[in-house]
Parts: C-alpha cells; structure tokens; sequence
C-alpha cells in the first residue's frame, strides 16, 4: 500500500480509502459477511481510512462499521463520518446526533468528522446554528479529531466556505470528467495550498467510469478504465485519498492491488491528453448525471429515481433498443407528482422533477 500525508494534521493516509455508501446487499440490508470480510481484508493489507455517514444505507453503514471494525480493527483506520445539517431542527441536534453515531461506530472518538454535503443553504444552517462552536467543543472534548466538511455545490460556494474556518480536511467530488465541476481541480489546488487534506469522492462517477462507453474507453490511456481513472486522481500529490465505494469482493481486490501500484508521477502528457478526448466524449454522450448515492430516495410517489436514470443512460449513450427499458422506466417515471423533494437531496441538483416526464416522452417516442 502506498500512503500520503493528511493535509496538515500529522497524520499518513493509504492513498485508497474505503467508503461505505455502496456496501454489498442481500435481501435489501448490508450482507454483513461479505462487507466485513472485505472491509477486514482491506485493512490487512495497509488500508487505513474508512468513510462513512449518518444517512448510508438506510441509517445502518455506521452501525455495520462499528461492528466490523471490533476484534482491535478501529485501532488500525482513521475513521470518518459525518455531521447531517438537514436532520438538525435545533443547535442542539448536532450534539444528540454526534453521541448517537459514537455509539452506534462503537468508539469513544470520530478521526474526521465533517459536515455533510455542504452547500449554499446548510453553510448558512452551520452559521445560523453557530455549529462550528460546536464542532469545535466536540474536538475539545476529545469526540473529534479533525474538523473537515464534503462539499456538493458551485465553486464559488466552494471558495466561501474554504476561507470561512480554518479546516483541517476537506472532501470533494473530483474524477477526470468533473475537473471544472463543482469543487473541481481548481478547488483541490486552493485547499491544498491552505495546508488542507483533500479527499477525493466519486472517482468512478457513481460507476460511470468504471466501465464506460466504447468512445470513452477508446480515448483512456491502455489497461483497466477503473485503474485509469484512480491514476488520474493519485496524479496529483494534493490528493491525500481517494474514495471507493466497493460493492464486490472482487472490486475490493482489484482496487487494492492499483492502489499497490499507485504513485504521483505514474502519467506523461500524452496520458493527460487522453484523459481530457476521454472526459469529452463521455459528456457528449451522456444524458443525466446521475451518480446513483440514493440520496433521493425514498420517492414519496415510488418513483425509483436512480434506477430511472440508469437505465435511461443506457438507452441513451447504448443507443440499446428502446423495448430493453421502456417499460421499466417509462411507467415508473410517469409516478412523478413533480413535488420537488427530490431536488432538495440531490448533491448533483440535478432538475429531478423536468426530468421524469421528458424521460416518460422520449421513451414513448422511441417505442413508436
């Protein structure tokens, strides 16, 4: 495993970090076998960052965690999680809230904790609230080690927050496809040069990347489209980690053995180049994006938001016979009531609400 400095808080990450938003499933809950194992796995051999939150998996990721890290394991990760702005009703919520996943991760203090998906509205919350006063008598308290937040808005949102608090970390989404989006590249640079960790989520694009369309895979740089797209981010030395989601055993393997491979100097210009033909034939093709963390869900209508768009992708970039998904999805999607509550979960703020019955459209007009 190779590791890298945390920003400037003193600690070495592994430059993979395991998430636990996208865990194994089995009959709708976390197949706690499987993700232990993998999760145990991992940390034998050198993995050392472990990120997960209030809200994964129905409110049950924290909970698999702090069983999964028994047996001496959470002595050997720096363990991330993260603070849920839209749950506190009340200043007083941050604190009932960060006792509640003490217990439930089974530890008497959190590494990196952070506030959730920030962005314009919840930065406001954070003021408001005064939580950073919190934040930091938590810290004082020894419940938190480092102070940090997740970020799901426009760069300049970005810029504002960056210099409003001396962060100890911060939490991006960052692949070669989102470099000017949201945070992007400039953003990674400008937290760095504040002496913050920076890490880096969404490297596959909620999976997008890890096998993506002929043209994309054509224009990557030779070998596996998931290594290539790790590479990019482990590129850049400003990177302290990187955030993969594992759903399989087998995912688990492979991205530990790239990461075994990994190193800062690994990709030449003419990677580079490749990297960037890559990134605009994926949004030529691509129709929503949509990386699939669920946050929408659950739909008070049964709409089955993700799905819809994964499928509807396919169909789009696939040009796959319009039959394959249209009933799945063009009756689903008509479910929409357009009630917007979607939107307000959606870190992509993606118009959720245009997008259903123009999907519902497209799909009838493809089946005639």
């Amino acid at each position: 495993m190779q590791y890298r400095p945390f920003g400037k808080t003193g600690d070495t990450c592994s430059a993979l970090g395991f998430g636990c938003m996208r865990l194994p499933e089995k009959d709708g809950a976390i197949d706690e076998a499987t993700a232990a194992a993998m999760l145990r796995g991992a940390i034998d051999r050198g993995l050392n960052y472990v990120d997960t939150a209030y809200d994964y998996h129905n409110r049950q990721s924290e909970a698999f965690v702090g069983r999964a890290l028994g047996d001496g394991y959470r002595n050997k990760v720096l363990l991330a999680t993260k603070a849920p702005e839209w749950h506190m009703d009340i200043p007083e919520d941050f604190d009932t809230i960060l006792d509640g996943q003490l217990r439930r991760l089974q530890t008497d203090h959190i590494d990196n904790y952070m506030f959730h998906a920030v962005e314009r509205k919840w930065w406001d919350l954070i003021h408001n609230f005064d939580l950073l006063t919190r934040m930091e008598k938590a810290k004082a308290a020894g419940k938190v080690r480092h102070i940090g937040f997740s970020f799901h808005d426009s760069a300049d949102v970005f810029m504002q927050v960056l210099s409003g608090y001396d962060w100890d970390f911060c939490q991006i989404q960052l692949n070669y496809v989102d470099v000017l989006f949201q945070a992007g590249r400039a953003g990674m640079l400008a937290a760095a040069e504040k002496g913050l960790a920076v890490i880096a989520m969404e490297p596959l694009l909620g999976g997008h990347l890890a096998d993506p369309p002929a043209a994309v895979k054509e224009a990557l740089p030779a070998g596996s489209p998931v290594q290539a797209a790790l590479d990019f981010l482990w590129q850049y030395p400003q990177v302290s980690v990187i955030l993969s989601g594992m759903s399989s055993p087998q995912q688990a393997e492979d991205n530990m053995r790239y990461a075994d491979e990994s190193r800062p100097d690994k990709l030449n210009e003419a990677d580079f180049a490749r990297f960037g033909a890559a990134r605009e034939a994926f949004l030529s093709l691509q129709s929503v994006r949509c990386t699939g963390c669920g946050y929408c869900q659950p739909c008070p209508f049964g709409v089955e938001i993700p799905h819809v768009f994964d499928l509807y992708n396919r169909f789009y970039i696939d040009a796959e016979p319009a039959q394959n998904f249209y009933s799945a999805v063009k009756g689903n999607a008509a479910l929409c009531r357009e009630c917007h509550a979607c939107e307000q979960a959606c870190p992509q703020h993606l118009p959720i609400a245009q997008l259903m019955p123009k999907i519902h459209a497209a799909l009838i007009r493809a089946e005639r």
